[in-house]
């Protein structure tokens, strides 16, 4: 069954990792689908062309989500080339870790840009096409490190804690005009990035983890999935934790 059928979506940091995996499972679901990369155009290629064998039209763009203007002109090509856009998926987002005595002004001030800012630009973005519809759903990626904290990310976990405020207050604005806005918080899911913390961190992190395993990207896909369908059509304003039972 194809639960996204006609729909068409955005996702931001569609090239690799989660977001990649989020761009196949909704391929698979019937979703037409724009994605952003910031620099790998092959591969952003490469997945285009993959994601198109599931009979729906999709269209990888180079764009900047921390960058105001490149969201709204993005937004205004997707729905010139889509006509709508019923999903978005806020999944955009960097690392830059340090304790806070070695951490530079730069590198707080970068990861909010490119993890908290770029939600409030993606929302303003597609807000007004979402307002004429009368419809929409917006995912936003946090982590559980925006939930619980950890050493060595303040930076990391300051912008996936604002992002938890900032969706709980859009779901409280938009809900009248049935535009969804609910955060996920991935808990260790096992990406290029999380491969190159070598066996012993992951296998440490997985002890500690109720269902002892890192999670999979597909996973992540398969909740934005029910989040971005009409399954979840009164659900708004909530953080689904997505971690094996990590914040348990």
């Amino acid at each position: 069954m194809k639960l996204l059928e006609g729909k068409t979506a955005i996702i931001t940091g569609g090239s690799r990792g989660i977001g990649k995996a989020i761009v196949e499972v909704f391929a698979k679901h019937g979703a037409n689908i724009a994605f952003t990369y910031s620099s790998s155009s092959e591969a952003a290629k490469v997945i285009e062309e993959e994601a198109s064998k599931e009979g729906v039209k999709v269209k990888a763009y180079k764009s900047d989500a921390s960058n105001f203007e490149q969201a709204q002109e993005l937004a205004a090509e997707v729905v010139k080339e889509f006509g709508s856009i019923d999903i978005l998926i806020n999944n955009a987002g960097i690392t830059k870790d340090n304790l806070l005595m070695r951490m530079s002004e730069e590198d707080f001030d970068r990861v909010i840009e490119v993890n908290l800012k770029s939600v409030f630009n993606m929302t303003k973005a597609v807000q007004r096409t979402m307002l004429k519809q009368r419809k929409g759903s917006i995912i936003n990626m946090s982590s559980v490190i925006g939930v619980k904290g950890n050493a060595g990310q303040s930076n990391y976990a300051a912008s996936k804690a604002g992002i938890i405020g900032f969706t709980k207050s859009m779901a409280i604005e938009l809900g009248s005009r049935n535009i969804r806005n609910n955060v996920i918080a991935p808990g260790f899911i096992i990406t290029e990035m999380t491969n190159k913390l070598g066996e012993d961190v992951i296998k440490t992190y997985q002890s500690v983890i109720p269902l002892k395993r890192g999670g999979a990207p597909e996973e992540i896909a398969n909740t934005c999935v029910f989040l971005g369908s009409d399954l979840s059509s009164y659900i708004t304003g909530q953080v689904l934790n997505v971690d094996g039972g990590m914040l348990t």
